[in-house]
């Protein structure tokens, strides 16, 4: 299944009980706050309610939020460092459900200006003239938040804005904001603007934000336009990017109130957690299963095989997940006819063996020391078979699994593979001596399925051939063949 662009958003309609006039807003007691005030604010009762402050982020509670939290009450803009694939982009955006709801924005004005606070002249002689009677819209948070992904052929035009020259044509003079076709930046005044990967922003741009950062003002084409922007201003960095692509330019950096550190879950349950929470699942992937693909994760970040100036993405675990959990939806879907003749279509649950095919499909999201090159099949599947061997002794330690050895005792083999069906898999095992109690261990209960059953057979019988008690073979069939070590 390939993902889609999602739909364009719906703007959201505001509520028909705010207040339509500056008069009206001026009634109902609104003060006037600035973007990192109300950060700040909203930020403070989500502390006190109890609230989720950044739903979705998993395994920052007490590292990089804290520090997150105190750049926000201190009212810095902040960059966040961290290898690829940390949650630097989500962790960013999450920011924006700080906001209030909705806000009071001058009807047409394209910098967002409060009907409390205008910027322009323009703005100015309108509030002015109009007074109370002044009508006045109503801007929701989520279009409170601009991005850009910095690029090489970034433009200070793109960030910053502009001469129109049509405009100029029309008669209008340099010193008149009207002349000036705004850019992404002063667009998203009032809200929050994030750089992803800023030190790809060539330095010539870099210098740009310059005053943004700190006099609030914007430059164009030399002439300095005095209007205070109110924003956030947040940017992503990789920490190998200040040698191998680029750099932030060092008065960039001083002007960033805080520089935050991320990094990758630091323990397995919080990589099963961002497993669980982002995987899309078209099958059944049993918890074991999702343990494996979580300790593979984290052996090849780990590994001396790898580039660690990299590191390896936590989307490579999810993929991971994914991949095997298409890999059980295609055997469904292989196996359906013969299911179907004797009266059982097979179910979509993923075994251990699924997970073989990820070695192939996802060596390309890894980064392998030079000396490497060649043998990267070789390095993640040794990475694979330890992961699933360290996820069997985890939950099967300790347990009589005799009943398994002994059904190989007397030469027999027992088959598995892709193609190999739950009821043809349970069939050559039948009713096994400690089966229970590893279904049991693993979670899969009382009643499991026959595919969660065959899942579990498959586990095991790959657990005892990794801890040299049964031996294994591959067919040239791809079929997997366990039998005694003789």
């Amino acid at each position: 299944m390939g993902r889609v662009t999602a739909p364009t958003p719906v703007i959201p309609v505001p509520p028909a009980d705010l207040p339509g006039t500056l008069g009206a807003l001026r009634a109902a007691g609104h003060q006037y706050r600035t973007v990192k005030q109300e950060l700040r604010d909203n930020l403070l009762a989500r502390m006190r309610s109890g609230e989720a402050r950044f739903p979705g982020i998993v395994g920052y509670d007490d590292s990089v939020l804290p520090e997150v939290e105190r750049a926000l009450l201190a009212g810095h803009d902040m960059v966040l460092l961290g290898e690829r694939g940390q949650g630097k982009t989500r962790l960013i955006r999450s920011l924006g459900a700080l906001l209030d709801e909705w806000t009071p924005v001058i009807p047409g004005s394209v910098l967002n200006e409060h009907p409390m606070h205008p910027l322009t002249p323009a703005s100015r002689a309108q509030v002015a003239e109009a007074g109370d009677d002044l009508p006045i819209g109503w801007l929701h948070r989520s279009m409170r938040y601009g991005e850009k992904l910095a690029t090489p052929d970034t433009s200070v035009g793109d960030l910053i804005g502009d001469v129109d020259p049509i405009r100029i044509a029309q008669g209008r003079t340099l010193g008149d904001p009207e002349t000036i076709h705004f850019g992404l930046v002063p667009r998203t005044n009032r809200g929050i603007f994030a750089v992803n990967e800023l030190p790809d922003l060539a330095e010539r741009i870099q210098v740009a934000l310059l005053n943004v950062l700190e006099e609030r003002d914007i430059q164009v084409r030399g002439y300095q336009l005095r209007l205070p922007l109110d924003l956030l201003l947040v940017a992503s960095a990789n920490p190998e990017d200040y040698t191998n692509r680029g750099r932030i330019i060092t008065p960039l950096k001083d002007r960033f109130g805080a520089e935050i550190r991320t990094h990758y879950p630091v323990d397995l349950e919080l990589e099963l957690a961002l497993i669980r929470q982002e995987a899309d699942l078209v099958a059944d992937v049993p918890e074991h299963v999702l343990e494996v693909l979580a300790r593979f994760a984290r052996a090849v970040r780990e590994s001396p095989s790898v580039d660690p100036r990299s590191g390896v993405s936590a989307r490579f675990a999810i993929a991971a997940a994914e991949t095997v959990a298409g890999a059980a939806l295609r055997r469904s879907g292989l196996l359906a006819a013969a299911g179907a003749a004797e009266g059982r279509p097979e179910g979509a649950v993923a075994r251990v063996g699924d997970a073989v095919s990820v070695t192939s499909t996802l060596r390309g999201k890894v980064e392998f020391e030079s000396g490497e090159e060649g043998r990267e099949i070789e390095i993640l599947a040794h990475l694979l078979r330890t992961a699933t061997a360290e996820t069997f002794r985890a939950h099967l330690a300790g347990l009589d699994l005799s009943g398994f050895t002994a059904l190989v005792d007397d030469g027999t083999a027992i088959e598995t593979g892709e193609l190999v069906s739950a009821a043809e898999l349970l069939g050559q095992v039948g009713t096994v001596p400690g089966l229970a109690k590893v279904l049991d261990r693993l979670g899969l209960g009382d009643a499991p399925t026959p595919e969660e059953a065959a899942a579990a057979v498959e586990f095991v019988l790959e657990g005892l051939h990794l801890t040299r008690r049964l031996g294994k073979d591959v067919t040239d069939s791809g079929r997997t063949v366990y039998g005694g070590r003789g």
